[in-house]
């Protein structure tokens, strides 16, 4: 029997019951920051678990070819082991690496894409250079938007995230990861909430008015925009809730509703209103002025947004000839960016109004030679191409989805001679990187730590043509 089937073997053979309580040796952390053992050789992922650890966990679920399972005790603890800053730092999504003291997370988000590599094999992958992760000096207070579900528990308006894989809200009073401000304007809204007796969204009953409450701040300006998404477009007691806001929080410079009615896993509907104070507020980076709008996406950590950008560029390596297209632009912020170095830039992006957002902050900045279209990627680049427009460089910032296989396809026709991959994502990226090192070597891959506190990975791989 081969090592595979003689794994499937007693993956099959070894079933445990819900409730179920073991001892378990952590070998790993998982790509979700999960600790990882093993039970008579069948995997258990165990949130909150740390390599090296001997812990007691109880069983959630037995998914067949692996066991998930809840932290009861650890019986062994990490010398990483630290305290988490938060309480809830392990019921909900986006602190996952809380109690691991942050030198560790570093070398953790550089050996993920060194495994993530392994399991894809693209070519030559033993030899990149996987560089030590970035990280910040203070790795907390960093998160410029809030996205927390509004909700009603038993008679108290809640403002939280869900905990892991339930639709339960956790109430998050504070949060060390959230830029002060965000929180103290979150907060706020949620007493107006309350004091205003507005309708919470009741999932079970699809009944209510506010679903969720977003709320950005810009760090440079200390502007703060504020999205109420509501169940219906009818948001009773609008006027004396932008009273509130008027008198309690004057940093607030934009309201908006968003309608996304139903139940749905979607955090936003089509439908979005500025119903008080400014479409946009206004973003610094570096010497560049940044207008964001409702929708238009910006990273979460402005402070490590330039470090981001600086590695992208240093890979580059641009000249004041280059003709560079910047993909998935977002409002712009990557392209604006190194306009004033090169002869000419062109971006595209699938959300209108970050598209809108990109050629006014174009304008606002005096730069003339960059210009940004809706559309997606695959789609635009092919046209510019087929109309005689041959870029020199190109960098791509995609979603965690990835890269588009007709994109690739593109990319590797055109050639460019500079091809930089910022990515939010180790599994795609490496996936990606099959296809791409066809026709590119990759020099090698830096690491930024944009979300610390996370198992999110940002990094920048640097392409050679072959």
């Amino acid at each position: 029997m081969s090592r595979y089937n003689s794994e499937k073997y007693y993956e099959s053979l070894v079933q445990v019951d819900e409730g179920e309580e073991f001892n378990l040796n952590i070998k790993r952390l998982g790509i979700n920051g999960e600790g990882i053992g093993y039970y008579q050789r069948k995997l258990v992922f165990v949130p909150g678990a740390l390599p090296t650890e001997t812990v007691r966990v109880r069983v959630t679920k037995d998914l067949n070819k692996f066991i998930r399972a809840d932290l009861i005790e650890v019986l062994e603890p990490s010398a990483h082991r630290v305290e988490p800053i938060d309480s809830y730092a392990n019921e909900v999504g986006g602190f996952e690496l809380e109690n691991l003291a942050y030198e560790e997370q570093l070398k953790f988000k550089r050996d993920i894409i060194g495994e993530t590599l392994e399991k894809y094999k693209p070519e030559g992958y033993r030899k990149y250079k996987l560089l030590p992760t970035i990280g910040m000096d203070d790795p907390t207070g960093y998160r410029n938007k809030a996205t927390f579900q509004i909700r009603e528990i038993d008679g108290k308006i809640v403002a939280g995230l869900y905990k892991t894989r339930s639709h339960d809200v956790v109430d998050l009073e504070t949060s060390a990861l959230q830029y002060p401000l965000v929180m103290k304007v979150i907060r706020k809204i949620v007493d107006f909430i309350q004091e205003l007796g507005i309708p919470a969204y009741d999932e079970d009953k699809n009944a209510g008015i506010i679903k969720t409450v977003v709320v950005r701040a810009a760090v440079a300006t200390d502007e703060v925009q504020v999205t109420f998404i509501t169940q219906s477009k009818k948001l009773i007691k609008k006027h004396q809730l932008l009273e509130k806001i008027h008198a309690e929080l004057p940093e607030v410079v934009s309201v908006a509703q968003n309608v996304n009615p139903g139940k749905t896993s979607l955090i936003w509907g089509d439908e979005t209103t500025v119903i008080d104070g400014k479409n946009t507020i206004t973003e610094k980076l570096g010497d560049l002025k940044f207008d964001l709008s409702v929708r238009a996406f910006m990273q979460a950590n402005p402070f490590m947004i330039p470090t981001l950008y600086d590695e992208a560029f240093k890979a580059l390596n641009l000249r004041s000839k280059d003709k560079v297209v910047d993909a998935y632009a977002g409002v712009g912020t990557i392209g604006l960016s190194i306009a004033n170095e090169v002869r000419e830039v062109r971006g595209m992006d699938t959300i209108a109004e970050a598209v809108d957002d990109a050629n006014v902050n174009a304008i606002k900045n005096g730069i003339l030679n960059a210009a940004y279209e809706v559309g997606k990627a695959e789609d635009i680049l092919p046209e510019w191409i087929a109309d005689g427009f041959k870029p020199d460089a190109i960098i791509v910032d995609p979603p965690r989805t990835g890269l588009d296989d007709e994109l690739i396809n593109t990319i590797l026709d055109t050639e460019p001679k500079k091809f930089v991959y910022i990515s939010c994502n180790p599994s795609t990226l490496a996936r990606d990187l099959v296809k791409l090192t066809q026709k590119y070597r990759v020099e090698y891959i830096q690491s930024v730590d944009l979300l610390p506190q996370t198992a999110r990975i940002e990094c920048v791989v640097k392409f050679m043509k072959k």
